[in-house]
């Protein structure tokens, strides 16, 4: 398999996005990362090219990149995805995020003025406030060498900081969820059965506020499912994506 083709796009003046393409037809998708980084989606992006389009960027702050001083809420991250699929000209896309990702990437929709954005898809998502259910957020990666990778893939230090930097002391947006009423594409919400971060009932009630979203428990997953349990994870999507799944979903 073909390696996914590493770039920097300048959506608009003084923002370059770094961003991983794989793919070369079929139907786009955009895939955001979580705390952890571009390489705990590595799997998705691989699973996914064959058969579409991808486009996974970096969120500045993330890998060493530079967060512009603008950058410095999820509405802002969202808005800066936006112009990425401007700028590639993509529409009928499917917008997938993991974790903090699902968070910007339900923004992303919610924002979607121009209706580029047709298939949403969360896996163990953040971003509205449930009443009663409480998000654990990772302190930071458990002890390690300064210079040494973070323990099972948890966050860097630098990255908790930038993701702090966007979802501000509370971690959740309090006028999110009465939105998400007003999405009208599908909506795939993916959770590990064992998430440690966000409970099974906080994806339950995330999925129900669409009101037309289909929730898939991973039996066996914690966090990242993609991770820890990848077949299942992908025959939920692919099930999904297939466009009979997709016309049913309307």
């Amino acid at each position: 398999m073909t390696a996914p083709l590493q770039r920097a796009i300048p959506v608009r003046p003084g923002l370059d996005l770094e961003v991983r393409e794989a793919g070369t037809s079929g139907s786009p998708v955009l895939v955001l990362h979580g705390g952890p980084g571009p390489s705990s989606i590595t799997p998705l992006i691989d699973h996914l090219a064959p058969d579409h389009r991808v486009v996974a960027p970096t969120h500045p702050g993330w890998e060493g990149t530079v967060r512009p001083d603008d950058l410095d809420c999820v509405p802002a991250l969202a808005a800066a995805y936006l112009d990425l699929l401007g700028h590639l000209g993509w529409n009928d896309v499917t917008v997938i995020g993991t974790s903090f990702g699902g968070w910007v990437a339900t923004q992303t929709v919610l924002d979607d003025r121009e209706g580029r954005i047709s298939r949403l898809v969360l896996m163990d998502a953040i971003g509205p406030v449930i009443p009663g259910r409480q998000i654990t957020v990772p302190a930071g990666p458990p002890a390690a060498a300064p210079s040494g990778p973070a323990p099972q893939g948890g966050p860097s230090a630098q990255s908790m900081a930038a993701m702090r930097a966007y979802a501000g002391p509370a971690m959740a947006d309090a006028g999110m969820l009465p939105r998400l009423s007003t999405v009208t594409c599908p909506v795939l919400v993916i959770w590990g059965a064992d998430d440690p971060v966000v409970t099974p009932d906080f994806g339950r009630a995330y999925a129900a506020a669409f009101g037309h979203a289909r929730f898939e428990l991973i039996p066996g997953a914690g966090h990242l499912p993609i991770r820890e349990e990848p077949e299942a994870v992908f025959t939920a999507l692919d099930s999904f994506l297939t466009p009979r799944a997709s016309a049913a979903g309307h």
